[in-house]
C-alpha cells in the first residue's frame, strides 16, 4: 500500500483524484477521534467534511455511510453523503475508507442553545422538531447492513458485571426495569446517540443531526428516551433535552411516524438510558484510572457515575408514585 496522505496538499490532491472535485481550498484538520480523523474544506462557496477511518479501528466505516443514505432518503435532516469508499488498497488515493458530506452551520453547545437569546424562537419548536426527525428516522426497516440488534438490558448488565465494581443503585435500577420492561417494540434504525451536543441548531430550529457511529438496529422507543435522559438536560427545566415537555416529543413523534408511544414506555427508557451512560462513565474514567489514556476530562467523567445512580433512582421514585407526567 502506498504511502497514506498526510499534508493537506497530499490529501487536496488525493481528494481530488478520489472524487473529481477540483478547486478545494481551506483544507484543514477538525478536532479528531480514535477511530477516524476529520477535515473541513471548501469547494467554491460550499463547506465539505471529510473523515478518514484510521486503519488501526475494526469500525466499517461504510456502515455509517448506508445508515447516513437511509435517513437522508428518508428526510431526516442529515448531511448528504457526496463521495466514500471502502477501499483501503492502492486504488483508493485517500488511503483508507473515507466519506465526504456537506456541512452545516449552526451550534451544537447545549448550554447556549438553552440560555441564549439568539435561540428563544427555537427552543419553542425544538421539541416537536426532534419527534418529527425521529419518527422519519423509525419508518426506516433493518435493510442497512453491518447493523447490531442487542438486548439492552443483558449487554450493560453484562457490562456492570465486567467493570468489577459493586454499584447497588445500578443493580436495584436493573431489577426496577426487569419487572417493568414493557413490550418489545417493532425493530427498526436508531440512531443510538440523539441528544443535545449531537445536533446543529439554527435560531429556526433543527438543522442537521450529527454522530451516527452508535446507529443499531433496536426499538424506537430507545431514541426517545435517550434524548430525555436528565444529563443531556444540561440544567434546563424542561424533560426534552432541557427545554420542552414529554408531551410535544411524543405528539410530533406520532405524527410522523404513524406510531404513538406510551410516556410510561419512553419513561422506561429514560431509566435504561441514564443506567448506560453511567456504566459509560465508568468505562471512561477507567481508561484513566487504568492508565491506558491519561485524560483529565476522562477523569472529571468518573464523578458523573454517582449523578446518574441518584437520577436512576428519582426517575424510578417518580414512576412509582405515578409521577410520568410533564409539561413544563
Amino acid at each position: 500500500m502506498e504511502s497514506i496522505p498526510s499534508t493537506p496538499e497530499e490529501l487536496s490532491s488525493a481528494i481530488t483524484a478520489a472524487t473529481g472535485l477540483d478547486g478545494i481550498s481551506q483544507l484543514r484538520r477538525l478536532t479528531g477521534g480514535a477511530s477516524r480523523e476529520t477535515w473541513s474544506f471548501q469547494v467554491g462557496s460550499e463547506r465539505h467534511i471529510i473523515q478518514r477511518q484510521r486503519l488501526t479501528s475494526p469500525r466499517d466505516m461504510h456502515v455509517e455511510v448506508g445508515v447516513l443514505e437511509a435517513a437522508y432518503a428518508a428526510g431526516v435532516p442529515v448531511p448528504r453523503v457526496l463521495a466514500s469508499s471502502r477501499d483501503i488498497s492502492g486504488e483508493n488515493p485517500v488511503g483508507t475508507q473515507f466519506m465526504i458530506v456537506n456541512a452545516f452551520e449552526g451550534e451544537t453547545i447545549a448550554r447556549k442553545i438553552l440560555r441564549d437569546d439568539e435561540y428563544a424562537s427555537a427552543r419553542k419548536t425544538l421539541p416537536a422538531q426532534f419527534g418529527s426527525a425521529l419518527g422519519k428516522l423509525h419508518r426506516v426497516s433493518s435493510a442497512v447492513e453491518g447493523l447490531e440488534d442487542v438486548d439492552q438490558i443483558a449487554f450493560y448488565q453484562e457490562h456492570l458485571r465486567d467493570c468489577g465494581q459493586s454499584h447497588p443503585a445500578f443493580e436495584i435500577a436493573f431489577r426496577w426495569l426487569e419487572e417493568n420492561r414493557p413490550p418489545v417494540g417493532r425493530r427498526c434504525l436508531v440512531h443510538g446517540d440523539f441528544r443535545m451536543g449531537n445536533l446543529i441548531i439554527g435560531n429556526e430550529g433543527l438543522r442537521a443531526v450529527l454522530d451516527w457511529e452508535l446507529a443499531h438496529i433496536g426499538d424506537p422507543a430507545e431514541d426517545l428516551g435517550w434524548l430525555c435522559v436528565r444529563a443531556w438536560r444540561f440544567g434546563g427545566a424542561g424533560p426534552v433535552g432541557g427545554i420542552g415537555a414529554y408531551e410535544d416529543l411524543l405528539e410530533a413523534y406520532g405524527e410522523a411516524s404513524g406510531e404513538f408511544i406510551s410516556l410510561e414506555t419512553l419513561r422506561w427508557w429514560e431509566v435504561l438510558g441514564t443506567v448506560k451512560w453511567g456504566l459509560m462513565c465508568i468505562s471512561q474514567a477507567a481508561y484513566h484510572l487504568t492508565g491506558s489514556v491519561r485524560s483529565h476530562e476522562l477523569a472529571a467523567i468518573g464523578r458523573r457515575v454517582c449523578e446518574n445512580e441518584y437520577d436512576a433512582l428519582l426517575a424510578i421514585r417518580e414512576l412509582k408514585k405515578g409521577k410520568g407526567s410533564t409539561r413544563v
